[in-house]
């Protein structure tokens, strides 16, 4: 069967089954192209949370199905792929970071959504790459925070504020392995264009970039920028949704090899087959989930600039 046939069975699928298709900004294009919605992990979940369907096809990774379980306990959850997990989340684990806390007390914990569950549970306040700044703001009589898991955020949040930010030593393996020395070459290259870098990049490639911003921050600035020519300092799968909302406008990989693997992992069979049977079904246990809710509730409660 070929790709318009399978895209074609996938829609007629999700009507007969009563469910919404969401897909992260990094899958594959062909996915991307028959969502309900694409986007970010976290705003998929909140726009999930707001859907009559009784099913929520999750396309991206464990730890994005486990927050839409979370937000939407009464749904239930399809990761097509249960393999697709996420590196950085698994660099941290709620066991780990409780002894962390024994170890700092009182210290707030500021996690990232891309986190486990079980980790989210054991934080104060999430975060995203879009709100890192605003949520360490909010914190007014915390001077010291512990931010898990990704150190590059946490370094990139750290420019923007006078508290003393703990950071744990995980980091996104694709965006980590971008260095100053590609980007010099792509910009020498392409020197009418703009840079832009995700703020899970490392501190001196931010310190390159035109702006850093998350993947909805990217996808909104070019929108509005009457500039032709971007660098695109993230993982290449957001270089579809960037072409086809800015047909006009030139997109250049700040390294052709920034893939993620594990957001690659889901194709279009998977997505049939997972409609077909019902499964896998993500769920978070409810004792970490009524723990995990709270310190995403503080989150979204956080004002925005």
């Amino acid at each position: 069967m070929g790709i318009k046939e399978l895209q074609k069975e996938i829609r007629g699928l999700l009507k007969k089954k009563n469910a919404i298709l969401l897909v992260h900004n990094y899958e594959r294009p062909e996915i991307q192209d028959i969502a309900d919605l694409t986007g970010d992990s976290l705003g998929l979940s909140i726009e999930a949370s707001k859907t009559n369907a009784e099913i929520i096809v999750f396309c991206g990774v464990h730890f994005m199905a486990e927050t839409a379980s979370i937000v939407c306990p009464d749904k239930t959850v399809l990761l097509p792929v249960i393999s697709a997990g996420c590196p950085m989340a698994d660099m941290i684990t709620a066991q780990a970071l409780i002894k962390k806390k024994k170890e700092l007390p009182g210290i707030p914990v500021v996690s990232y959504v891309n986190s486990p569950a079980s980790v989210k549970a054991e934080s104060d306040i999430c975060c995203t790459s879009a709100n890192a700044i605003q949520v360490i703001k909010s914190l007014v009589n915390d001077n010291t925070i512990l931010m898990t898991p990704d150190r590059n955020l946490a370094q990139y949040t750290q420019r923007y504020t006078n508290k003393k930010i703990i950071y744990w030593e995980g980091f996104c393996p694709y965006h980590d392995a971008l260095t100053p020395e590609q980007v010099k070459r792509v910009k020498n290259d392409y020197p009418e264009a703009l840079f832009l870098a995700h703020p899970e990049c490392r501190p001196e490639v931010i310190d390159l970039a035109d702006e850093a911003k998350s993947t909805s921050g990217m996808l909104d600035y070019v929108r509005k920028s009457q500039h032709m020519e971007f660098i695109i300092g993230t993982e290449t799968g957001i270089i579809h949704t960037l072409k086809t909302q800015n047909p006009d406008k030139e997109f250049i990989p700040a390294d052709e090899k920034m893939i993620c693997t594990d957001m690659k992992k889901i194709h279009l069979t998977d997505i049939v087959n997972s409609l077909l049977h019902i499964s896998p079904v993500i769920k978070v246990a409810e004792g970490i989930r009524v723990r995990a809710i709270k310190a995403i509730e503080r989150m979204l409660a956080v004002p925005r600039d």
